[in-house]
């Protein structure tokens, strides 16, 4: 699976790899993997790029097209 949402987030903040690899506290080829599906992203990683995000799993996988993070 390929995270082209993720990509272009990070794209649209501005942020390098590194930088949100050092968020996650991964190494920068790691997250290379993951963005780029060549590895799959672990849960604890999406819940953690979607509280960075202030938005869903859902939207960073594609299931939606609506950003909003979901009501408490």
């Amino acid at each position: 699976m390929r995270y082209e949402r993720i990509r272009n987030l990070r794209e649209d903040n501005d942020l390098s790899q590194q930088q949100l690899a050092d968020y996650l506290n991964i190494s920068q080829r790691t997250y290379s993997y993951y963005e780029s599906g060549e590895h799959n992203m672990p849960l604890t990683i999406l819940v953690q790029l979607a509280d960075y995000y202030h938005t869903s799993i859902d939207y960073l996988l594609g299931r939606t097209d609506n950003p909003a993070p979901p009501a408490p």
